[in-house]
C-alpha cells in the first residue's frame, strides 16, 4: 500500500504509526526491553489467580514411594470430585522433594487444576491462606480417644514444618473418600464450606489403600518430568546393553517376608496392591503367600519364559533386596545379560516402565506403579506366582 494512502486513512492511524516507529527505534538503539516489562518482572508480579472453588492439600506421609503414589492418585481423584484445585504435595523420599522434580505438572493439569506447593505458598497463601487462618484436619471416628495432631512423629512434622506451615487449631471429620460417589462433594461442602475453609489441609491423603479400581486410569496423567526422563534415557544409553529387555522387580527382604506371612488370613484379595492381579471384585481371586513371596525357582522360571517370549537381550533387575543374579543367569543362559544397578528407586521405576516386558510382584505398590504406567502405554506386565501362561503380547503404539 502507498504510504500516502496509508496516511490518508485517518489521523489516528498516523498517530499509531508514529508511536510504533518511536518504540521500535528506541528498542533497536538500547537493545533492552521496555521499562514497563522490566519493572513488572522486578516487582515479582505473576499470573497466579486464587481459585474461588478452594484448594485441597495433604501430606504424602504413609510408607515408601509406592504407597505415596497410590495415595496421590486417590487424592487427585478427590480433588476432582470436590472441584478444588489440588496443591501438589512434596514427595517424602528420604527428604521432602518438590513434586515437579519428578513429574510433569502440565500433564496433570490436563485432568484437573493443580498448583505446586511452593507456588501456592509463595504466591497465594500470604493473602488467601495467611498463618492466622490455617486449620489442620484429621480423619477420626466419633468418640475416639485419638486427638488430631498435624505434627506427629510419622513424617507429618517435617512435611508441614519444612514448608513453614503452622496451624492455629485442628478439626476432626469422618467423611467419605469415595471420589466416584455423587454425594461425596455435598457432604464435604456441608462440613467444610469454601467460604470458611478455602484450603482443606489434611493430615493424610484422602484415599484408600488398595487403590480404587477406577483411579488406576489416572496414572496416564502422572508422567515423568522432562529432566528426569532425560536422566532415565541417559542410563539406558550409557549403562545398559542395547536391545530388548525384561524388567524384573523383586521383593524378598526379611520385612517383606514377614508381611507375606499374613496373606492367607488377613485381607484376602484386598491385601496391599494385590487387586492389580487377583481382581477387585469379591470372590474373583485371592492372594496367597506364593504370590506375595514367590520362590526363587518361580522367579527364575518366569523370567526365563519372558526372555524367550520376546527374544530379550538382557534382564534389568530392580530391587532393594537380593537381586538373585546367579539364579537368573542360570535360568536365562549365558547369551542374555543380567544387570542390577544400585540406582535411586525412582530411576528403577522409570527403567522398569520402559522395558519390553515387565515382571512384578503382585502385592507390591512399587510394582503397581510400573504396571499402571505400562497399562497407560499399552505395554505388557505379568506377576510371578500368578500363572506364567498369561504373558500378554506386546501392544505396539506408533508414538512410543
Amino acid at each position: 500500500m502507498p504510504l500516502s494512502l496509508f496516511l490518508s486513512n485517518s489521523g489516528f492511524t498516523m498517530l499509531y504509526f508514529c508511536l510504533l516507529l518511536v518504540a521500535v527505534c528506541t528498542a533497536s538503539v538500547t537493545g533492552q526491553p521496555s521499562a514497563k516489562s522490566t519493572s513488572l518482572e522486578e516487582e515479582g508480579f505473576t499470573d497466579f489467580v486464587f481459585d474461588p472453588n478452594g484448594y485441597l492439600f495433604f501430606c504424602l506421609c504413609m510408607g515408601r514411594f509406592g504407597n505415596q503414589a497410590t495415595h496421590f492418585l486417590g487424592g487427585l481423584a478427590m480433588a476432582k470430585a470436590l472441584n478444588r484445585t489440588l496443591i501438589l504435595p512434596p514427595w517424602n523420599i528420604d527428604q521432602l522433594e518438590p513434586f515437579d522434580k519428578w513429574f510433569n505438572v502440565t500433564r496433570l493439569a490436563e485432568y484437573h487444576r493443580v498448583i505446586t506447593a511452593a507456588d501456592f505458598m509463595k504466591n497465594l497463601a500470604p493473602i488467601h491462606w495467611p498463618p492466622s487462618s490455617r486449620v489442620g484436619m484429621c480423619y477420626n471416628f466419633p468418640h475416639s480417644s485419638r486427638t488430631c495432631v498435624m505434627d506427629d512423629k510419622d513424617g507429618h512434622f517435617s512435611f508441614w514444618k519444612k514448608q513453614d506451615i503452622k496451624f492455629t487449631h485442628t478439626v476432626e471429620y469422618m467423611l467419605p473418600y469415595d471420589a466416584y460417589s455423587g454425594t461425596t462433594k455435598v457432604e464435604w461442602d456441608q462440613k467444610f464450606p469454601v467460604s470458611d475453609y478455602p484450603v482443606l489441609a489434611l493430615h493424610g491423603a484422602p484415599a484408600s489403600l488398595p487403590m480404587h479400581k477406577l483411579t488406576n486410569k489416572l496414572h496416564q496423567y502422572l508422567v515423568w518430568s522432562d529432566r528426569f526422563a532425560a536422566e532415565r534415557d541417559a542410563v539406558l544409553r550409557e549403562k545398559l546393553p542395547s536391545g530388548k529387555y525384561v524388567g524384573l522387580h523383586i521383593r524378598n527382604a526379611q520385612d517383606w517376608e514377614n508381611a507375606c506371612q499374613h496373606t492367607d488370613s488377613a485381607r484376602g484379595a484386598s491385601y496391599m496392591a494385590a487387586p492389580q492381579c487377583v481382581g477387585y471384585e469379591a470372590g474373583v481371586g485371592t492372594v496367597t503367600k506364593d504370590i506375595c513371596l514367590p520362590s526363587r525357582e518361580a522367579i527364575a522360571e518366569h523370567t526365563r519364559d519372558a526372555v524367550k517370549r520376546i527374544d530379550a537381550m538382557f534382564v534389568y533387575v530392580a530391587t532393594a533386596d537380593n537381586p538373585m543374579l546367579n539364579e537368573i543367569r542360570a535360568a536365562v543362559g549365558s547369551a542374555v545379560q543380567v544387570v542390577h544397578l544400585n540406582l535411586h528407586p525412582l530411576l528403577d521405576l522409570a527403567l522398569l516402565g520402559k522395558s519390553d516386558h515387565f515382571i512384578g510382584n503382585c502385592v507390591s505398590s512399587f510394582s503397581a506403579f510400573v504396571r499402571r504406567e505400562r497399562d497407560a502405554l499399552g505395554l505388557p506386565s505379568t506377576f510371578v506366582g500368578h500363572g506364567t501362561s498369561h504373558l500378554s503380547p506386546p501392544i505396539v503404539h506408533e508414538d512410543l
